[in-house]
């Protein structure tokens, strides 16, 4: 597939008056240098406010963020002796710490391992040695994690964030005195033959270097690699999409020229999806910093009621999530007799949203949900519906300006107009490729274009619609899973002779996983159950992996060759929800 058989850019006329046709000349050299001019510009604003499902809170302004990233950049480089382009894990829920963290990762020239604070042992194990991580940034609540881990990699250093971090001293009491005495969340620290060190004794520590944490990050280029952002594939195994500062900047400019018309100096996001996920990752915190925004991060948004102070408490402009919270959020008594009356729009994104949940999310709101599409290897937004009466509800909406995209069948050629075919993307949003996998880079990245794996049509003017994956992925409340672990994981139970993985639909995730399951006729011992099964799979993935179904069979379909075919498994499942 190449450029030249892209006909044309029929969403243009979408555009309107508001949104620019191109996209703009690049502002900023690094993320570094776009973090340090917000909180210059924006000093004095309040930049992030922290609430927990009690009220409590904390809050820091772009000033304090700003003072703070340079003393972590200073700990990373000189305390740590980093290098720059040495990884370093994050793995924390939406707190202060986050950005501080993140940003300073940037100053100092390093490359940010978002990670998924629920991972279990073995999936840390697999991201922490496949990115060859040297400084690992943790919740102090899984601490407990760390003894299985930390000693099987090259990590040199660990720093422990709690979620309180940087709140008021009686807040902060209060919620450690609850986590550590009632709730019993503050698992000791293990002995570790590398240094643990606290955050707030890592800034101490960088700020007594007195340090200028420009000399780190002047030097950096677009072209230079700021994150690695995990995800899965066709094989089903972890990879690590290699997103540059250009990208990751191109993208942010793409969001706000969709986007930036609705939004002036009284911004403020909810934040319930979590930062380490790469769209609130480049729609809430990169692209609302960006602008000066005030950002209220939720550190954990189940249950859904964790989130009833902060829209009662904040002046919340704009929302982002997926179906399943917009839908958990219309059927609150507390949301639905007292919705945010300042709201201007919902962003969803990360899985199909309902047309039941956009209809009924406007009925109680009084405003639209606006629906993208995008995907970690694109950093993540490729399209978008405009804002105001051009909105297609249904749709995922057009191309974000400076991005092509094409349809086409399984031999690359262009699908006829109206016709579903899959979707490829080109953009300066796009990954470099995936690190240190170049077969899995050369499958997906061709000729510039990201071969999405997922089937779309295109209306004459422009408007995408998504028809199916090509892949068989499920997505569970927004986040990807792919069958060949769950079966990779199923495989390592003794009293498991086969196993397939499908999704079926699901009121609460938009999809939960199932799995198929042949017993292992020569297992000694308990005979094979739907607990057992569950029970193991606990072990190995983190919690929305694990299988919601268990069917156990006899046999599974399979090809003449001994291939089991999922897409039967997929038939059966259609035809069992259509009778429901």
């Amino acid at each position: 597939m190449t450029s030249s058989s892209t006909t044309g850019r029929p969403w243009l006329n979408a555009y309107g008056d508001d949104i620019a046709a191109e996209l703009p000349a690049p502002r900023y050299a690094s993320l570094a240098e776009m973090g340090h001019s917000a909180c210059t510009r924006f000093a004095a604003r309040t930049a992030f406010t922290c609430v927990v499902p009690n009220g409590m809170n904390g809050s820091l302004t772009y000033g304090q963020v700003d003072a703070m990233s340079d003393a972590f950049a200073a700990f990373l480089r000189i305390d740590c002796d980093l290098d720059p382009g040495d990884r370093v894990a994050v793995q924390l829920p939406n707190t202060l710490s986050y950005p501080v963290v993140a940003l300073g990762v940037f100053k100092a020239g390093c490359v940010l391992v978002n990670t998924n604070p629920l991972y279990t042992r073995s999936e840390m194990l697999h991201q922490f040695t496949d990115a060859e991580v040297k400084v690992l940034v943790i919740v102090d609540i899984f601490a407990d994690k760390l003894a299985d881990v930390v000693p099987q990699t090259g990590i040199e250093r660990v720093v422990l964030a709690g979620v309180p971090e940087f709140f008021p001293r009686v807040p902060e009491f209060i919620v450690r005195t609850v986590q550590k005495v009632w709730n019993r969340t503050l698992p000791p620290i293990p002995p570790l033959a590398v240094p643990v060190t606290r955050i707030r004794a890592a800034l101490a520590a960088g700020r007594r270097h007195k340090a200028d944490a420009r000399q780190w990050w002047q030097g950096l280029e677009r072209r230079n690699l700021a994150l690695l952002q995990y995800t899965g594939g066709t094989t089903g195994v972890a990879k690590g999409a290699m997103l540059s500062h250009g990208a990751m900047l191109a993208n942010v400019d793409q969001v706000l020229a969709m986007g930036r018309a609705y939004m002036d100096r009284e911004t403020c996001v909810l934040t319930a999806l979590p930062l380490y996920h790469i769209f609130a990752f480049t729609a809430n915190f990169l692209s609302f910093f960006d602008i000066g925004a005030r950002n209220v991060l939720i550190p954990s948004p189940r249950p859904v009621q964790n989130l009833q102070r902060a829209v009662e408490n904040y002046p919340i402009t704009w929302i982002t999530g997926v179906n399943t919270l917009f839908n958990a959020l219309t059927n609150e008594e507390w949301f639905t007799a007292h919705p945010p009356k300042h709201l201007v729009a919902a962003i969803a994104g990360g899985t199909a949203l309902h047309a039941a949940v956009a209809r009924r999310w406007h009925e109680v709101t009084g405003t639209p949900v606006a629906e993208g599409y995008g995907l970690t290897e694109c950093a993540p937004v490729v399209s978008f519906n405009p804002m105001g009466d051009r909105s297609r509800p249904g749709s995922i909406g057009i191309p974000v300006p400076g991005t092509e995209v094409a349809l086409v069948d399984d031999d690359d050629a262009p699908v006829a107009p109206g016709q579903p075919g899959e979707l490829l993307v080109k953009g300066p949003q796009n990954m470099d490729g995936y690190w240190r996998r170049p077969e899995d880079t050369d499958s997906t990245l061709r000729n510039g274009w990201v071969y999405t794996g997922d089937v779309a049509t295109m209306e004459d003017d422009g408007y995408l619609h998504i028809v199916d994956r090509k892949k068989d992925l499920v997505i569970v409340s927004g986040f990807n899973v792919y069958p060949n672990e769950i079966e990779d994981a199923l495989a390592k139970f003794d009293a498991v002779l086969e196993a397939a993985v499908v999704g079926i639909p699901d009121d609460k995730t938009g999809e939960a996983v199932r799995a198929y399951v042949v017993p292992n006729p020569d297992h000694v011992g308990e005979p094979l159950t739907r607990e057992a099964i569950i029970k193991h799979c606990r072990t190995l993935l983190a919690p929305y992996k694990v299988p919601r179904s268990v069917m156990i069979r006899d046999e599974l379909p399979k090809s003449p060759i001994g291939k089991i075919l999922r897409k039967d498994l997929k038939a059966e499942v259609r035809k069992e929800f259509e009778s429901v």
